[in-house]
């Protein structure tokens, strides 16, 4: 069993910055790529970045160039540094990896941009 635990999430004034923490526990050693979701009521979960167990990254377009994703894997820890955001950005924010065929989420963490 895996799971994953977000932190850092919260409010900040656009143009400023902030990184979200996902831990994992459990038998980490069968997780190879962490991703980022996030999510608004009513719209569909939409991919943020991703990066694989070697750290390769692939980023949505809406967030190229403002957000990192990164990984410590002797920490079993993926992060979302996000600077320059932007009110559009505000979602709940949700850690995930893929458990053999299952797709693992976890709680979701809020991060509220204001103008």
């Amino acid at each position: 069993q895996v799971q994953l635990v977000e932190s850092g999430g919260g409010l900040v004034q656009a143009g400023g910055s902030l990184r979200i923490s996902c831990a994992a526990s459990g038998s980490t050693f069968s997780i190879n790529a962490f991703a980022w979701y996030r999510q608004v009521i009513g719209k569909r979960r939409e991919l943020v970045a991703q990066i694989s167990r070697g750290g390769t990254t692939n980023y949505a377009d809406s967030v190229k160039g403002r957000f990192t994703i990164s990984r410590e894997n002797g920490k079993n820890t993926v992060y979302l540094q996000m600077n320059s955001l932007k009110p559009e950005d505000t979602a709940v924010y949700y850690c995930n990896t893929v458990i053999g065929l299952s797709p693992l989420w976890g709680q979701g963490t809020q991060v509220t941009v204001s103008s």
